[in-house]
């Protein structure tokens, strides 16, 4: 834990706001008091510009940090947040988000140093993470999220959050910002204009929990508002959202920032008030302190229209300002041990380490026909002749995905494979086909000399999927007809039909795909020998690929989500309500269950033992199950523990995951694991958004993947299972 010097005593010419030793409460107010009416309507927005009379810099709030600090030149890029929640271990991700912070704090101190101030994506409040439930494949900005469930999205972001913001007593390493607040998923095309529906139930059992577990275990600074409206309400104004449930039931104490331009949506697009006096006034006094972009500059003509007062301004204003102060933005840098973290950190070694086994844990291994994988180790089928093809294979853009730093070190796939391939192995590389269909005529020669190469390869290794130039947020993905969301899920067209011809003169395929979402594979997943999702991996990410490929290290990444057959299986994009989503609602067999994941050797659950099967009413128990390693070589499994209502009164979900775990095993090594099945994670939500136990039976589920068929017929582990009985 840092250590902090003891603040020196306070001279007769110090304002009170500058006295470190003094409570944070008595200099936000005391600053409040030095301020006119123009001066903190300045400070509302995200650019706050600088008081020089009180010696106050200029600070702007906007800055990002998803998976590195972003937009702000260089940095260590870790894999896209998806990717971090395919790895499903939190202490990773704590120390990712350290060392994001720590990268953070340095070049922010570096920019006062050179500039005396920061510009936009150099300051400490990050906004980040993202953990709205990505609920539909179509969203392009469910990459930035940490998946479909809310408990693992509760655990991911709540450990990127105390990475992020650190454990000093005293002072914040950097604020963290949960966004977007809330019952937000797409469409991209609609986001300032549309109302998501969701019942109670849905909006406490699905679209609450992960936020509700940021603010009221990991204490998260700063919560961002949704651009669309909730059951009729503008997010950003929700007297539902932001007073009864964030600060009334949660107890937020930390500031609410609008997302980008949401405030001018409230009259602009929702059609709520008549003008941006008005949007400002009802969403300060709904609770929320900071408009970014701002429409807060029109707060001066409210107050002289009586639709709010100076008071209102100061009390949302002094929740702002003490973010600051926990920051130490205005303290002596002497006495914020942070600011002496050296630029030498950004993108040192030990992170460009943490990178690579960040990216190696989230590859997800989706198929191996025969073992074919790792390439080289099947006895009695030598691979002396690789085909290495496909428009993701040298390209940068897919280590990135959204809201990203620079790296002078990127690790294509093409370079990581090329690397990593022991020599006396041919390897041709062969771009093949385009990411999407071009403008002009696709193919413009008869002939395509790669298809002739294929034919004669021992293994083609296709790198294909998509790229944040078609998924993500609207204005960045500029290839994307629909504001960066997808109309189709499948692989773009040109990538099927040259994975067609590939298949059609008989080669064996290994298909690595990038992406930030599910992506349903058609007719090739029979055809295709094997299936490796590398998410977007970050600048390790070919290293990393390489190494999983070669078997220098053996796949251990989970899907953080479901990837449907086909848009068949889901909802219409716009309907929020959660029956046929995710793993916990649909009842249809999925192409890849959420939890899913091969490895290169193979675990056995076995010995299942309750402390009870006749649970009291308020009383928990404990599981106990012994995981064996029956392969050949070493491996990390993630247990996974999933519990089933099945005497419910209302809709429950089919199974809920309550905990996790990844065990490191040795080949042959066994060991016994205890859960402890705490009571509320038998509660139900009903349709009041209660949450609450009803007696009956419920089932208890441990294995490596989601309960259901799909995932034994692709080879995951038989689970254990028992029942047990809650008494009222």
């Amino acid at each position: 834990m840092p250590h902090n010097p003891p603040p020196p005593a306070r001279s007769a010419e110090q304002p009170v706001f500058r006295d470190s030793s003094l409570p944070i409460a008595d200099r936000v107010a005391d600053l409040l008091s030095r301020l006119t009416l123009e001066d903190k309507i300045g400070q509302m927005c995200n650019d706050c510009p600088a008081i020089p009379r009180l010696g106050i810099t200029a600070y702007d709030y906007w800055s990002e940090a998803l998976h590195g600090v972003a937009r702000n030149g260089r940095a260590t890029i870790f894999p896209q947040a998806i990717g971090m929640a395919a790895t499903w271990d939190p202490a990773l991700v704590g120390r990712i988000a350290t060392a994001i912070s720590d990268e953070g704090r340095a070049k922010y101190h570096e920019a006062l140093r050179r500039n005396g101030g920061n510009l936009i994506y150099q300051g400490l409040t990050f906004w980040s993470p993202n953990v709205n439930i990505f609920r539909d494949p179509r969203w392009g900005r469910g990459q930035e999220t940490w998946g479909e469930d809310p408990f693992l999205t509760g655990e991911m972001g709540a450990a990127f959050v105390r990475g992020l913001q650190g454990d000093d007593p005293r002072y914040l390493k950097a604020a963290a910002c949960a966004k977007h607040f809330a019952v937000h998923s797409g469409p991209e095309k609609e986001r300032h204009t549309f109302d998501a529906r969701a019942s109670l139930r849905d909006l406490y059992a699905t679209y609450l929990p992960a936020f509700r577990k940021l603010v009221t275990e990991a204490k998260v600074e700063a919560v961002m508002g949704a651009y669309n409206r909730t059951n009729g309400e503008p997010c950003c104004a929700s007297q539902t959202l932001l007073g009864d449930i964030l600060r009334g039931e949660w107890g937020f104490a930390g500031h609410v920032v609008s997302d980008c331009g949401a405030i001018n949506d409230i009259h602009a697009h929702h059609r709520i008030t008549a003008d941006a006096a008005e949007s400002a006034a009802l969403a300060v006094k709904a609770g929320c302190d900071m408009s970014c972009i701002c429409t807060y500059e029109h707060l001066g003509e409210a107050v002289e229209r009586g639709l709010i007062t100076e008071a209102d301004i100061d009390l949302s204003l002094g929740r702002t300002l003490a973010t600051r102060f926990k920051l130490g933005i205005f303290d002596p840098q002497d006495q914020v041990p942070f600011a002496a973290i050296p630029m030498s950190v950004v993108g040192c070694d030990e992170h460009r380490g943490l990178a690579y086994e960040a990216a190696l844990k989230s590859i997800v291994l989706l198929k191996n026909k025969d073992g074919i994988l790792p390439i080289g180790a099947r006895a009695g089928s030598p691979v002396r002749n690789i085909l290495l093809v496909g428009p993701n294979a040298a390209s940068l853009d897919v280590l990135f995905g959204n809201y990203h730093g620079l790296s002078e070190r990127l690790v294509t796939l093409l370079e990581g494979i090329a690397e990593r391939a022991p020599e006396g192995v041919k390897i041709e590389y062969r771009p093949g086909c385009q990411l999407v269909m071009p403008i002009v005529k696709p193919n413009r020669t008869e002939g395509d000399w790669s298809i002739y190469v294929a034919a004669a390869a021992d293994l083609v290794i296709a790198c294909m999927g998509l790229s944040p130039l078609l998924e993500g947020e609207e204005g960045d993905a500029i290839l994307s007809a629909e504001n960066g969301d997808r109309a189709e899920i499948g692989l773009p067209a040109p990538q099927v039909a040259y994975l067609t011809r590939l298949l059609e003169v008989g080669a064996r395929v290994v298909l690595v795909l990038t992406a930030g979402s599910p992506i349903a594979l058609g007719d090739l997943e029979e055809r295709l020998e094997a299936v490796v999702y590398a998410w977007y991996p970050g600048q390790e990410g070919g290293r990393a690929v390489a190494d999983v490929l070669f078997g220098s290290a053996v796949p251990s990444g989970k899907l953080p989500l479901t990837f449907p057959c086909s848009l068949e299986q889901l909802p219409p994009f716009e309907d929020y309500r959660m029956t046929g989503r995710t793993y916990r609602y649909a009842t249809h067999e999925p192409l890849y269950p959420f939890g899913f994941g091969l490895s290169y050797t193979r675990f056995a659950y076995s010995d299942l033992l309750l402390s009870a099967q006749l649970i009291e009413a308020g009383q928990g128990f404990r599981a106990s199950l012994r995981l064996t390693n029956t392969g050949q070589v070493a491996g990390d499994e993630v247990v996974q523990v999933y519990i089933s209502d099945l005497a419910a009164s209302v809709e429950v979900p089919l199974q809920s995951l309550v905990a996790f775990r990844r065990v490191s095993l040795a080949a042959g090594e066994s060991q016994v694991l205890h859960f402890s099945i705490a009571p509320e994670m038998l509660l139900l939500v009903d349709d009041e958004g209660q949450r609450k136990l009803e007696p009956g039976a419920f089932r208890l589920t441990i294995g490596g993947c989601s309960p259901g068929a799909r995932g034994l017929a692709l080879g995951a582990p038989q689970p254990v299972t028992a029942t047990f009985e809650v008494r009222g």
